[in-house]
Order: structure tokens, then sequence, then C-alpha cells
């Protein structure tokens, strides 16, 4: 069991650890430039995709932003310099733009692969802490990426370097999916499967309570038969509608707790004599996670769901998005 001594090291490494990659961040911050904007614009105007590629712990980072970029917007995917030398390369064309990672920017797997990129006719940007390494200049567009000193107190490992390679990805997708105007829809129909493609597709005219579940009254039902309504359907609410069907108000368990303080007779009282009106009510094809947005706003617990000609067609409450993982 470590003494206090020993944890307290083992923090004050950590600590040490993040200093240096915040430093790290904060160089790649300074270092932006009109490179960075050539390279957003190229990355905009690819006609095909984009290949990333890299080699050790470059490779690692080039596989994450290959993902992160396929799934905001920029297709694209990773292709290892070792196995394009043995064949990959017929996966690239020249309508692509090769994103090369190499923080010396002399591998000599990129200088194997580099001249074969240039003859197919795609663009080529790098990622290296040199601007007058070979991959830099053979590059069209060169990004400084620099870590002053790696975290590894050795100064082996990249650490920082790959942290800064990791940010610089990470603003390349973000910017490029702003430029495209990349929507929450567009990200869940990359993301189809667990929360992320959940909260982002289901609508709610997918969990809504329609047809016989719905709790519905008209105007004049008395309100003790209303309360049968709520506590049948077990929404906590129920919408009141004229003898057009359209919606004018609806009563809630709260608004029957300030109904029995005014002493009223729920046996021959008409329900919209104490409804709530005014109430907010939301639309079929509204996604679920916004209807969860607009509840927490609005501190309530379910809505009406109505149709253009302001009829009911659905309810929805907190407990149907807890269900549903929305959440």
């Amino acid at each position: 069991m470590q003494n206090d001594s020993q944890a307290q090291s083992l923090i004050n490494s950590a600590k040490q650890v993040i200093d240096i990659e915040l430093e790290a961040i904060k160089t790649l911050y300074q270092s932006l430039d009109q490179n960075f904007t050539q390279a957003c614009e190229l990355l905009l105007n690819c006609r095909g995709k984009t290949v990333v590629t890299g080699i050790g712990k470059s490779g690692h980072v080039a596989r994450k932003i290959a993902a992160t970029l396929a799934s905001t917007g920029s297709p694209a995917f990773f292709v290892h310099p070792a196995e394009a030398c043995h064949g990959d390369l017929g996966m690239i064309s020249k309508q692509d733009v090769v994103i090369a990672l190499s923080n010396s920017g002399e591998s000599s797997e990129f200088m194997t692969i580099v001249p074969v990129i240039k003859r197919i006719g795609a663009k080529m940007i790098a990622l290296t802490s040199n601007p007058k390494s070979s991959l830099a200049e053979l590059s069209d567009i060169h990004i400084l990426v620099k870590a002053d000193k790696e975290a590894c107190p050795l100064g082996l490992a990249p650490t920082a370097s790959t942290t800064a390679a990791t940010v610089m990805g990470d603003a390349l997708a973000i910017a490029l999916l702003e430029a495209r105007e990349f929507s929450a829809d567009d990200f869940a129909f990359s993301h189809p499967l667990g929360n992320l493609g959940r909260k982002l597709l289901l609508k709610v005219k997918d969990l809504m309570h329609a047809g016989e579940f719905l709790p519905v009254v008209s105007e004049n039902t008395p309100i003790a038969e209303a309360l049968i309504e709520i506590s049948q359907k077990s929404l906590g609410f129920v919408a009141i509608v004229n003898q057009q069907n359209t919606l004018t108000g609806i009563f809630t368990d709260g608004d029957l707790r300030r109904t029995l303080d005014k002493k009223i007779n729920i046996h021959i009282t008409p329900i919209y004599q104490v409804m709530t009106t005014g109430s907010v009510t939301i639309q079929p094809d509204m996604l679920a996670a916004e209807a969860l947005k607009l509840m927490e706003d609005k501190k309530v617990n379910g809505f009406v769901v109505i149709n253009e000609l302001a009829q009911p067609v659905g309810a929805i409450n907190i407990h149907d998005l807890l269900k549903a993982k929305v959440i």
C-alpha cells in the first residue's frame, strides 16, 4: 500500500505531464496562421476523400483524426505508410487530399510513398514539427505542430507532440464541420447505434402516446371524469378540446391541487372552468432531445402533441424520454 509521500509524488508527476502538454497546446494555439486556413479550404474543395496517414504513435493519432473527420461530415480513412508501399496506394486517387502526420517529417516510409502520391496527383497536407523537413517541403501545405518538450522525462516517448497533433486534427475537423454547416441530424446518421443516435434520431412521434392511449376530454367533462382519464392514461395530465377537437387547455396534477384548495364540487364542475390555457405544445416531428430541452427550460414533466390544426394527436412525458434513454 502506498504511503502519503508516494501518493503525492505520483500526483505531482501527473500534474507535471499535464502542465507540459498544456504548454504544447498553447504553442499550437499561437502558431495558427494562413496555412491552417488554406488546409481547410483545400479539404472543403476536395472532390474525393481525405486520406490520413502516419506511422508509429503518429499513426495512432492519424487513425483518430480520420475517424473524427469521417463522423463530422468529411469522408476520410486511414492508410498505413508501410501498407501503402505494398498495394494500399491504390486506394488513393487524384481527387483525394492526403494528410500526413510525422513529428520529424523525415520518416523513410513517407519518403518512399510521397513521390508516388505526387505522381497520382493527390494534394498533400503535412503536419510536422519542422517546416524545413522533407515532408513539409514536398507537401502542398504545411501546418506546424510542435511541442517544445515531451512530457516523458527521458524525452523519448511521444507525449506532448502527439497531444498537439490530436488537438490540431480536432481543430481541422470542427472547423470543417462548421464550414459545412454539419447539423446534429447529419451527425446522428453516422452514429445510428447507441446513445448518440438514439438522442439525435428519435422524434416525438416515435415515443408519444397516441390513439386510445392519448389522455383527452371535452371542455364540458366534469372534473371527476377528467381525473379518471388522467388516472387511466398515467401521464399526469389530460388534454381538453372543444367541439372542433381543437386543444383549448390542459389539466395537470398541479391544477388538481389548486382546484381542491378552492373547495369546488368536482362532480358537477366542468373541466374548462379550472383548466390551464396557453400551455406549451410541441409537434410530432420535433426531436425527442429538443422536447427534453424544452421540458427542462419550462420546468414541466410533459407536453401535448398537436398537429397543424392545433388538434391533439399525442402526449409525451419525462418518463417516456427516460425509458427511451434520451436522457
